[in-house]
């Protein structure tokens, strides 16, 4: 059997002189590493059969999911992204590799992709393709998401400063931060887009006495969500609906909060939304989005963590440049009051939400299914390895809607001072 496997091993050294990764094939050989690093296990030719149908992160990542390849350190083979580049191959070479897996592997048919993938059909961005890509990513359970957030089950990055020693002590400072920028007060009437399981909605009640409408695309969550304010005692100060952000009818809310939502908005829709909220903002009224960017100057839009994730975690989920997203609110009339970065809290958000998940992974797969469970295990590092090495951020962008033409008498809403945040900033490895 050995003897099949011989010229794949072969033409993987020659492709990949510089391997800082072993693999071991389902015939007990392998293709040693050149330097230290992790080790790639191939379970059974179904693995190659992926990546022929899909060289490259896809087939990898569809490998992985189906439980036909694993490896021995998950961080380390994340790692390596954006840190190693493979040298590029011609036609021949690709050629030579592709004819010494199929002799390997003797599939008379490829095989199909795992079940957790989806391919949303029809023009992106509608209304009904926009519910379908949301749910696939949301509605795997809220008890599945319980296993990794915390109480608050807020489902974005926390604000990690000098005292904070918990995930859910992080949350609440960045929910703070927010009623705090958005300069909430007894009586306002704030729109939360993109509420989630209403954690942003129950704190801006509790705590700062404001009426709040949050919508989301999900059922599930919207259920949970009106049942965590009821049991918080904010019930008759919170609703939540099912709905997208543009079939709202209300008008004159004080203050509107988007907290993770615009990276399913999308390039072609980015401006539609900012003007959106610009109508049924009050004058004088503050908005704060809050959304992941991607920082390498591009045109247009990238998908959210490439092929993997558009197939697996978030359909159709765009990222912009904050330059995309600044001139969208500005020309929806917005005026800009602060932009702040948060990438590293954010590295920080994932590197808890990943123990913690870690931590309760039979319970993962019986809620969710180990399909599922691996996608979720391999998203989160990957994740946090967009911030680390510099290719997301994310922001809080202040805007106000000015009551009259030119610039108007609002402060800036400045932080802490950077010397007081405890999470130092990200190093990245040469």
């Amino acid at each position: 059997m050995a003897r099949k496997t011989a010229a794949l091993r072969r033409q993987v050294e020659q492709a990949l002189p510089d391997r800082p990764f072993a693999i071991e094939l389902w015939d007990g050989t392998s293709v040693p590493s050149t330097r230290p690093g992790p080790t790639l296990t191939v379970h059974s030719p179904r693995a190659i059969g992926h990546l022929l149908r899909a060289p490259g992160e896809l087939g990898l990542g569809r490998a992985y999911v189906c439980g036909e390849l694993d490896v021995d350190d998950l961080d380390g083979i994340v790692s390596l992204l954006g840190r190693w580049s493979p040298p590029a191959l011609g036609l021949g070479g690709r050629l030579r590799l592709a004819a010494a897996a199929l002799r390997a592997v003797g599939l008379g048919r490829l095989p199909k992709p795992p079940a957790a993938e989806l391919q949303p059909r029809g023009r992106r961005h509608t209304k009904s393709r926009d519910a379908e890509a949301v749910r696939h990513h949301y509605d795997v359970s809220n008890e599945f998401f319980a296993l990794f957030l915390d109480r608050t089950m807020t489902y974005s990055c926390a604000l990690f400063e000098e005292g904070v020693e918990t995930l859910e002590d992080a949350q609440r400072a960045k929910l703070e931060l927010i009623c705090g920028k958005l300069a909430l007060e007894p009586g306002m009437r704030m729109l939360d887009i993109g509420c989630g399981w209403g954690s942003l909605a129950i704190h801006a009640a509790r705590e700062h006495d404001a009426s709040v409408l949050g919508i989301t695309l999900s059922e599930p969550q919207a259920e949970l969500a009106t049942e965590r304010a009821r049991e918080a005692g904010v019930g008759d100060r919170v609703e939540v609906r099912v709905m997208d952000y543009r079939d709202l009818p209300e008008e004159g809310f004080d203050a509107v909060a988007s907290i993770g939502m615009v990276e399913h908005v999308g390039e072609q829709r980015i401006d539609e939304y900012a003007a959106g909220i610009a109508r049924v903002l009050a004058p004088g009224g503050r908005v704060l989005n809050h959304g992941i960017t991607w920082v390498p100057p591009a045109k247009g839009a990238v998908h959210i963590g490439g092929e993997f994730s558009n197939r697996y975690v978030f359909p159709d989920g765009e990222l912009l440049n904050l330059s995309r997203m600044l001139l969208a609110f500005e020309r929806a009339g917005f005026e800009m009051l602060n932009v702040e970065d948060l990438h590293t809290d954010y590295a920080e958000t994932l590197r808890h939400w990943t123990t913690r998940l870690e931590d309760r992974l039979e319970d993962a797969e019986r809620l969710g299914g180990a399909e599922r469970t691996r996608v979720w295990r391999l998203y989160l590092r990957a994740a946090r390895n967009g911030f680390e090495i510099a290719n997301n951020s994310v922001y809080q962008l202040l805007c106000s809607r000015p009551l009259t033409e030119g610039p108007s008498a609002e402060p800036t809403a400045r932080r802490h001072e950077p010397a007081r945040r405890r999470v130092p900033p990200v190093r990245i490895p040469a």
